[in-house]
């Protein structure tokens, strides 16, 4: 297991109002040292830097040993020094899983602390608790979209898939495009946290990423520590 030092949650605030100084215009590196070296998981064993044509992939091959003080995602990996506000995300995404409803991967951004961020659940299917963007505040993840689909198709174990996130935190506007980019599967409208981490996971399922570009008009410093013995979930 790869041993990763954090400073505490709290710095991420504090380094986004005095470093967006910078842009982003950045294609992420997952050799095994970088990943090593710029990711921070609720649990690095559950994750592995894997080859791939594009020059190496993240794979979520199992899950992690981590309990959130709140009911959210189990499976998370931060891009550190990735505080953004406004961005562009794009990837490809491959899901390992058997299908079913809750069938998942996730990305994260606006991320503070482990209980404030926001995350998009795409999912097989859509009910109150899957494919959706959800809002975790100190308190249970809560649905904000205004519009979904019934679901997506995450296919063969596979088939990858192309996806793009956009953030404006003026507007309060989000949206979630799936492989069809000129078409948004999910949209909100929240303006409760601003600059924060990118990330991406899975609620309880397994999968992988590759080619994950991020564009930002301007990015922060950022570090997020997971708790090592978390509070039980609440329900």
């Amino acid at each position: 297991m790869t041993t990763i030092s954090f400073l505490p949650a709290a710095v991420l605030i504090a380094a986004s109002a005095t470093s967006l100084t910078r842009a982003a215009d950045r294609t992420v590196s997952l050799t095994p040292e970088h990943v090593a070296r710029e990711w921070t998981m609720t649990d690095s064993s559950a994750w592995k830097a894997v080859p791939d044509p594009s020059g190496g992939a993240l794979e979520l091959f199992g899950e992690s040993a981590y309990k959130p003080e709140v009911r959210s995602p189990l499976n998370i990996a931060l891009l550190n020094d990735s505080g953004v506000g406004d961005f562009t995300l794009e990837l490809e995404a491959l899901q390992t899983g058997k299908e079913y409803g809750h069938r998942d991967l996730c990305l994260f951004f606006g991320f503070q602390n482990p209980t404030q961020f926001y995350y998009v659940h795409m999912a097989s299917a859509a009910d109150e608790h899957a494919h959706n963007i959800f809002l975790v505040d100190k308190a249970p993840r809560r649905a904000i979209a205004t519009t979904t689909t019934k679901g997506i198709e995450w296919g063969s174990t596979n088939s990858w898939h192309h996806i793009k996130l956009e953030r404006s935190v003026k507007e309060g506007a989000i949206r979630v495009y799936f492989n069809d980019l000129a078409k948004p599967i999910m949209t909100a409208q929240d303006k409760t946290f601003g600059v924060g981490s990118i990330g991406v996971g899975s609620f309880d399922d397994t999968g992988k990423f590759r080619a994950i570009h991020l564009n930002a008009p301007a990015i922060a410093k950022s570090h997020v520590e997971f708790p090592k013995n978390p509070s039980p979930t609440k329900p």
